[in-house]
């Protein structure tokens, strides 16, 4: 039992030094423009004595906290068991779009930042809650860029905070206090890539439709995205892709409640099939049971359906 133990501490301690190694490999190289399979998921274990929630480790493996639930379904949020194995969701499918600038998938929770040389980056984000959804199908740009930005919530938003028994200024002022946290991207349209000042919440619906990310992130992206850069939003909680070496993959997402019933509702919510994939299957060799257990597990991890 004892010699179990020293193992299993090991174990622990070689899975802890690759885990503080790749607290910010988020860039994917792109190695071959007909596949669109990047990544590799990461087998974890939670430390001994864990007294950290899954924000902490989300936060340091660079995903959300969605994305870590939709892998391991059963993973206490508040506080992970000590030595339960999960795993790290960061095999993705890239959205079937043009790759280029910016792509926000709400039904993910992810940003994809498209580079010149063949290579993506990819951000978890927080997007809007029910009734101030982040736009669903929207190609915009940047229009422009500012460090330490105010915030000017509308009344409704005035009156909201009001009905929870909190009152804010008309003007909310820059500083580390302020919702919108220390750096924005703007959009147009009232929305806006910004950071937070809060340590919960990336992976979540949580904004008033604007997009979220944490500190490191949106520093980042403040200081690498150009203004005019093309941004597109996109709702697609299905992702499916025949690779060049013929086998199909298929990702499968939560999508997104409409309403608060839904969201409180213990049902598993219909998932809508569009014409590109009904289409892909048709004309593609696919196992039928694999991909319904897909749609119904929804793990947001892809799976080889042929």
């Amino acid at each position: 039992m004892l010699y179990l133990f020293k193992v299993l501490l090991i174990i622990i301690s070689i899975t802890n030094l690759f885990y503080n190694n790749y607290l910010f490999a988020t860039t994917y190289k792109i190695f071959n423009p007909n596949s669109r399979v990047i990544g590799n998921n990461i087998n974890f274990i939670i430390p001994l004595n864990n007294k950290c929630s899954l924000e902490y480790f989300s936060a340091k493996f660079q995903v959300g906290i969605t994305n870590m639930l939709e892998a391991n379904p059963n993973l206490d949020v508040y506080l992970p068991k000590s030595c339960t194995k999960i795993v790290i969701p960061k095999k993705m499918i890239l959205p079937n779009t043009l790759h280029k600038g910016i792509i926000i998938n709400s039904a993910e929770m992810r940003l994809y930042f498209f580079l010149k040389d063949n290579k993506v980056i990819v951000f978890p984000i927080g997007i809007g809650e029910i009734g101030n959804e982040t736009p669903k199908n929207w190609i915009t740009y940047v229009k422009y860029k500012k460090s330490n930005p105010i915030w000017i919530p509308t009344k409704n938003i005035r009156d909201e905070y009001i009905r929870n028994g909190q009152c804010i200024p008309k003007i909310f002022p820059a500083g580390p206090s302020n919702p919108m946290g220390l750096f924005a991207l703007y959009l147009g349209n009232y929305y806006a890539i910004h950071g937070t000042n809060s340590k919960f919440g990336i992976g979540l619906r949580i904004s008033h439709g604007c997009v979220r990310l944490r500190d490191n992130d949106i520093r980042f992206l403040f200081k690498n995205v150009p203004v005019g850069t093309r941004v597109q939003f996109i709702n697609e909680p299905i992702k499916i892709a025949k690779e060049p070496n013929n086998m199909i993959y298929l990702e499968v997402h939560q999508p997104l409640s409409s309403s608060k019933e839904e969201f409180m509702s213990k049902k598993i919510l219909p998932i809508k099939i569009n014409k590109y994939i009904k289409k892909f299957i048709a004309n593609n060799n696919i196992n039928i049971k694999k991909f319904n257990n897909e749609l119904n597990r929804r793990s947001g991890i892809p799976v080889i359906i042929n």
